[in-house]
């Protein structure tokens, strides 16, 4: 098991200039870093790579940017839009050494409206299609992708586990996982622990934070039944820090933080991964 830090709770976008976060991810002792890379053509992936590999580091995934334009769900444009992005993700992953996709990849954030039934079905039918084909494209690279469930606030589309674990069924491919993430199961699910048992050996990626999106442990998750979870399916993926503050102004609109959750980005960082690497020991 590997522990994390995802860039947008410093910066957004990530640029080649974003490297010099690296010193500090790992003095701070992280394993890995996962890159939220809003556009491949904002790096040069040699580059990062180098950097990563003088600072003992990582890529152990990219977090996947699904603003607005981008919907595997979405028109005909927006559909294209979106593969042809995941695509040169992909396709950066293999300079970076990067082994995974992650994120809400079947539609644009913030996409929340009633759909009925029908349309529901049609919307399901069109992103199981396109995800199979990221899919194969994933797998041609040594990739993987997981596909993470949002609260409904974010999506009306994959909310819970068994949802997320259906489209993984439906679609068909074994480069397909599920990415859980504890803040959005404190929202959606019963029960975040039998959530993880029920995504068993196809939960492919954990976001650790905080219930009110600030530092993991210092809220009111109930830590020692997911970590009993994730040792009970014997998980051995990236366990990342996925937390956010008012210093980053896009991301921190986005995800709603109106005020100073914690003191600082560092303070999240530090003494979240050192909760974590406490309670997974």
């Amino acid at each position: 098991m590997r522990f994390g830090i995802n860039t947008f709770l410093f910066t957004s976008p990530f640029t080649n200039e974003s490297v010099s976060l690296f010193p500090r991810f790992k003095a701070w002792g992280f394993d890995s870093v996962e890159i939220a890379l809003e556009d491949p053509a904002h790096i040069d992936a040699k580059l990062v790579k180098n950097a990563l590999d003088d600072h003992g580091l990582v890529c152990g995934s990219i977090c996947a940017a699904l603003g607005p334009g981008r919907d595997l769900r979405g028109t005909p444009k927006e559909q294209a839009a979106s593969l042809d992005y995941m695509k040169g993700v992909l396709d950066t992953m293999v300079t970076l050494g990067c082994p995974l996709l992650i994120g809400p990849l079947y539609s644009s954030v913030g996409r929340a409206e009633p759909t009925d039934p029908e349309d529901y079905r049609k919307q399901w039918d069109t992103v199981a299609g396109h995800l199979a084909t990221l899919g194969d494209y994933a797998r041609e690279r040594n990739c993987r992708l997981a596909i993470e469930p949002l609260n409904r606030y974010e999506t009306d589309f994959i909310n819970t586990c068994e949802q997320a674990l259906q489209m993984v069924h439906d679609v068909g491919s074994d480069s397909l996982y599920i990415h859980l993430d504890s803040y959005h199961m404190n929202i959606e699910e019963k029960d975040s622990a039998k959530a993880i048992l029920l995504a068993g050996k196809k939960l492919g990626h954990f976001h650790a934070c905080g219930s009110d999106r600030g530092t993991p442990g210092g809220d009111h998750t109930n830590w020692p039944a997911i970590v009993a979870a994730l040792k009970e399916i014997a998980y051995q993926g990236e366990v990342v820090i996925e937390s956010f503050t008012t210093d980053v102004k896009v991301i921190a609109k986005a995800a709603s933080i109106w005020r100073q959750l914690e003191p600082s980005q560092e303070d999240i960082a530090v003494k979240g991964l050192r909760f974590l690497r406490d309670a997974m020991q």
